[in-house]
């Protein structure tokens, strides 16, 4: 049998999608400590169990493997800074982190998803890893959105849920499509965009996309949502995706731009020239990042990294 190769297990490991943890816990000094997981499971019902995997590589080990009491913190959408706190930072972690305490004093992440206190009930040894298995004492459901991780980038499922919400407003949906080192734009009168199209079924939106792409002839694959905004000053609902694809047929309002120049065109809309500017500089390092808020405001969340 062939080697194993440790780094791409790895990368075949990360195609999972997983929520995003902080387990806590305390020091024989009563020190918290935390660390940033993903290796998070359900286990039982009757009795609670969960599981968590500390790994050997943590200067915090040792207490993990050893500990009384834990406590799992399942992040919520937006709190990307804290997991990077508690996967990297070497500082006071705690002081940078809104927390609280459970009945033992172990402290859990504020504005979590949903937190479980636990008490020790077995620890094995696995291979470069623990497996730490808690007893559920008390726990608590805010009902928030869970972070997403998978590809080594954090995504938000909710947040990409929300471009699909009621309302009676327009909708809007259009697709950022690659075909190789170029960007396929739509060239109107007032300017570029990305093909689109606007129905007044928001449940239909994906699907009156993909017809009008077929009309232009684009065969195109939708991938992530990039960007969802509101119109300040029309209400109408704007969906943008990330897709690949190409020409099969001529398309004379179709004009494929290479990347490196699309800051420098003129678009048919301030929101849709800021969107294009960012994919320009996203797509350097590959990168890309949901945008979820109005034409004026609004906020970023990482993506899984295309390639």
């Amino acid at each position: 049998m062939a080697p194993i190769d440790p780094k791409a297990l790895r990368a075949a490991f990360g195609g999972f999608m997983t929520g995003v943890t902080v387990v806590t816990a305390l020091r024989a000094d009563d020190t918290p400590v935390g660390f940033t997981a993903n290796s998070f499971s359900s286990v039982s019902l009757d009795p609670p169990l969960l599981l968590v995997c500390p790994g050997k590589f943590l200067s915090s080990y040792d207490t993990f493997a050893n500990c009384s009491h834990f406590a799992v913190s399942l992040l919520a959408e937006g709190q990307e800074e804290v997991s990077n706190t508690f996967a990297s930072f070497a500082g006071d972690r705690f002081a940078r982190t809104a927390h609280s305490f459970d009945s033992h004093g172990v402290p859990v992440i504020a504005e979590a998803a949903a937190t479980f206190s636990c008490t020790t009930h077995q620890v094995s040894p696995a291979g470069d890893h623990c497996i730490l298995i808690g007893q559920v004492a008390a726990f608590e459901n805010t009902g928030h959105q869970g972070l997403g991780y998978v590809g080594g980038q954090y995504f938000s499922r909710g947040l990409e849920r929300a471009a699909f919400d009621e309302s009676n407003a327009a909708s809007v949906c259009g697709a950022i499509i690659e075909d190789g080192n170029s960007v396929l734009l739509e060239q109107t009168l007032k300017g570029f965009r990305p093909p689109q199209c606007t129905h007044s079924d928001r449940g239909r939106l994906i699907s009156a996309l993909q017809n009008t792409l077929v009309g232009k002839g684009i065969v195109a694959r939708l991938g992530h949502a990039y960007s969802v905004f509101e119109s300040t000053n029309t209400r109408e609902h704007h969906t943008y995706f990330l897709a690949t694809g190409t020409v099969t047929a001529a398309a004379g309002d179709i004009v494929a731009v290479p990347i490196g120049e699309l800051a420098a065109l003129a678009y048919t809309t301030p929101a849709i020239a800021r969107m294009m500017t960012r994919f320009a500089q996203e797509a350097q390092t590959r990168n890309f990042a949901f945008y979820l808020g109005d034409t004026e405001d609004g906020a970023i969340h990482d993506l899984p990294k295309r390639t």
